[in-house]
C-alpha cells in the first residue's frame, strides 16, 4: 500500500522526490549533487539557489530568473535522477545555505526542497575527478559554454 496515492497533496511530505543533496569541491568549482526519485517522466524544471545574510539568491533555474552575478558563473548538467549545478571559482563569499528546487510538470504534489549548507573548509574533494574530464558530454558542454562572442570573434579571424 502506497502511502503517497490516496491524498497525493496531502501525503506530498512522505514522498520527497529529493532523496539527498550533496556538495563537494571540483577544482575550483563547487558542485553541488541535486539526487532525487524519479516518480514520473514528466519534464522536470529546477532551481538552485542560495541564502546568505538572509536573502535567497537564485544561482540557476529553469523556474525563475537567475542572478547576473552567478549565471556566468553557473552550470546545470541533468542526468538519471541527478541534476548537478556546478559553480566556478568558488569562494568563501559563496558560502551559505544552498538549496535545490525540483518540480515535475503537472505534478501537484508541489515543488520539492532541499538545503544544505555549504562551507569552504568543510567541503570535501569530489571522487572520479579525472572520470568526468574523460566523459565528452562533459567537454562539450565546456565547449558549449565558452562566451559566443568569441566564438564570433573567432570566425571574423
Amino acid at each position: 500500500s502506497n502511502p503517497c496515492l490516496p491524498f497525493p497533496v496531502l501525503q506530498a511530505a512522505h514522498c520527497q522526490m529529493i532523496k539527498d543533496l550533496s556538495a563537494c569541491l571540483l577544482g575550483q568549482s563547487l558542485r553541488v549533487d541535486c539526487r532525487y526519485e524519479n516518480k514520473t517522466s514528466n519534464p522536470l524544471t529546477y532551481e538552485f539557489s542560495i541564502t546568505k545574510d538572509n536573502r535567497k539568491h537564485v544561482i540557476h533555474s529553469t523556474i525563475s530568473v537567475s542572478e547576473n552575478i552567478y549565471r556566468s558563473r553557473a552550470n546545470v548538467t541533468m542526468h538519471k535522477n541527478l541534476v548537478c549545478l556546478y559553480l566556478q571559482s568558488f569562494t568563501t563569499s559563496d558560502e551559505g545555505v544552498y538549496m535545490c528546487e525540483l518540480k515535475a510538470t503537472n505534478d501537484y504534489t508541489g515543488n520539492q526542497t532541499k538545503n544544505i549548507t555549504v562551507i569552504k573548509d568543510k567541503l570535501e574533494k569530489c571522487a572520479g575527478f579525472s572520470l568526468l574530464i574523460q566523459n565528452t558530454s562533459w567537454l562539450l558542454l565546456l565547449l558549449l559554454s565558452l562566451p559566443l562572442l568569441q566564438a564570433v570573434d573567432f570566425v571574423s579571424l
